[in-house]
């Protein structure tokens, strides 16, 4: 066989193919080769191979190096290469012996690669993560929670979350201590709707025997306890004006005084605050400074309530099916479809909250392997009755409705097959169709 032959049936593999003498100068480069690594033929002809790959392989074990040594070939190897636009790209190679025409010599070696990079790709897309430090979701909105939350790790930066009641904001804190370079410090939590504003002081900053009637000792505050570490402050729209002013000197200068007290002491805290209003509302009402509002909103994030974001709802029930059943010591490994639909239809006005206090309620009442449409709470089972869908808004052409919106998205990414759209949203066929006839989706 000759050699022009041999080129042009490696040339016609989907692999990349290439040769290198003992000195290990690449001798050969198929074009498979060339439309993975980005070089054509005539550059790297000559060339020593780790000086065009550039992989890790080259430096620590490389693979020709390796079969020449101990005359046995290498099979699927991960590596990776540097293209020839300064990227990186994941290979998956084989390495064998050329040896001279009596086969008792070794000459130089053969590599065969294939390129990884979609294969990678799905890697990533399949790694989505459906929850993280607590927190459950796949959604979009999710993903970009647990970006941020990574992305601010080592930042001491005042956060601001918002959100509705029962979104998860307290679960949102929790992730930014458990990742942040203070997660070994003291993580301090206050309601500050829950103390009187004669209270909340003390609470926070402490105060000295005989401050008022029934300090009988000095006491520390949270702002002393949570020293080097993280203060989060939940319903901190709740706090009085006044507090807000003392609240703003801690965070400006680090500095304040206990009640009753006129030492002034020095304290290093975090602060991560929550609210379910709108404190530009309160800022305009007169209920809320905005200099405050600034300086606990450096880094803002805004959870977003159950309703935008359907996808999460079968994840929950799984998370909080496990939970309750583990704590009720029940062995409840399922939900029907009929239940499984009255959860997905409904709103969720108290968003994870009642999700959550939804299924505590099912589980106690069910005494089988399966939770069924009969033991959800009664605020839940009369939205799944016949025809209530079509009572419902139906969505113009615009797309106003989040749902329809998804719905949509979702029919098109699948090119109408419903069957693959319900399980991708985690509903039964009949729930859908119901859906898209109230959209009007089905006369498209």
């Amino acid at each position: 066989m000759n050699t022009t032959f041999t080129e042009d049936i490696l040339d016609s593999l989907g692999e990349g193919v290439f040769t290198v003498d003992k000195n290990f100068r690449i001798t050969f480069f198929n074009q498979a080769a060339e439309r993975i690594t980005g070089f054509r033929k005539e550059e790297v002809i000559g060339q020593f191979c780790k000086h065009v790959f550039k992989s890790h392989l080259c430096i620590e074990s490389c693979p020709i190096a390796t079969v020449l040594e101990k005359r046995e070939n290498l099979f699927d190897i991960d590596s990776a290469i540097r293209h020839r636009n300064g990227h990186k790209r994941p290979i998956r190679l084989n390495a064998a012996v050329i040896r001279n025409q009596n086969g008792d010599e070794p000459v130089g070696g053969v590599i065969s690669f294939r390129d990884l990079s979609d294969l990678e790709m799905l890697r990533e897309q399949l790694k989505q993560r459906t929850s993280f430090e607590g927190m459950v979701g796949q959604s979009k909105a999710m993903q970009e929670i647990y970006a941020l939350v990574e992305e601010i790790f080592d930042s001491d930066a005042s956060v601001l979350i918002q959100g509705e009641s029962g979104t998860g904001k307290e679960l949102v804190a929790n992730a930014i201590q458990a990742t942040s370079l203070r997660k070994n410090a003291p993580f301090v939590k206050v309601n500050c709707s829950v103390f009187p504003p004669q209270l909340l002081a003390s609470e926070l900053f402490g105060h000295v025997r005989g401050a008022f009637t029934g300090a009988i000792k000095d006491r520390l505050g949270r702002f002393e306890m949570a020293n080097h570490g993280t203060l989060f402050l939940d319903e901190v729209a709740e706090m009085p004006l006044q507090m807000q002013l003392q609240l703003l000197r801690v965070l400006q200068e680090g500095t304040f005084e206990r009640v009753g007290e006129s030492i002034t002491r020095k304290v290093d805290v975090r602060i991560i605050a929550a609210t379910n209003e709108d404190l530009r509302k309160g800022i305009a009402a007169g209920k809320f400074r905005e200099d405050l509002y600034y300086r606990l909103n450096v880094i803002p994030i805004v959870v977003p309530p159950l309703r935008t974001r359907p996808e999460d709802i079968r994840l929950l029930i799984e998370h909080f099916l496990k939970k309750f059943s583990l704590v009720s010591k029940k062995n409840i490994r399922d939900i029907d479809d009929a239940a499984m639909d009255l959860l997905h239809q409904h709103t969720w006005p108290g968003n994870i909250r009642e999700l959550e206090n939804a299924l505590e309620y099912a589980v106690a009442r069910t005494r089988g392997p399966v939770i069924k449409a009969a033991v959800l709470p009664p605020s839940i089972r009369p939205a799944a009755t016949p025809g209530s869908l079509t009572a419902q808004p139906v969505a113009g052409g615009d797309g106003h409705s989040a749902d329809y919106r998804q719905i949509r998205q979702l029919l098109e990414k699948h090119h109408w097959n419903r069957s693959l759209v319900a399980k991708e949203l985690g509903i039964g066929r009949t729930t859908l169709w119901r859906k898209m006839k109230a959209y009007r989706l089905d006369r498209e």
